[in-house]
């Protein structure tokens, strides 16, 4: 899946997260964020935190890579 915009990274992180069978809640517990930040970061909210985000990633197993276009 290519993460072009912040509604990709969530819908990326949701549809993990739905793969994995884990809740929002149980999510935000392991990744030391808030349920209120897993639920924003899904819905694709721009202003997310980064380094909240990229822990979220790799809690659910996943890498962001860059490449160039």
């Amino acid at each position: 899946m290519d993460i072009v915009d912040s509604k990709a990274l969530g819908e990326a992180v949701r549809l993990a997260r739905k793969r994995l069978k884990v809740t929002q809640k149980d999510l935000a517990l392991a990744s030391g964020t808030g349920l209120r930040f897993i639920i924003e970061l899904e819905k694709g909210k721009p202003t997310c935190h980064l380094g909240k985000a990229l822990g979220i990633l790799q809690a659910l197993g996943l890498r962001l890579k860059v490449v160039e276009s």
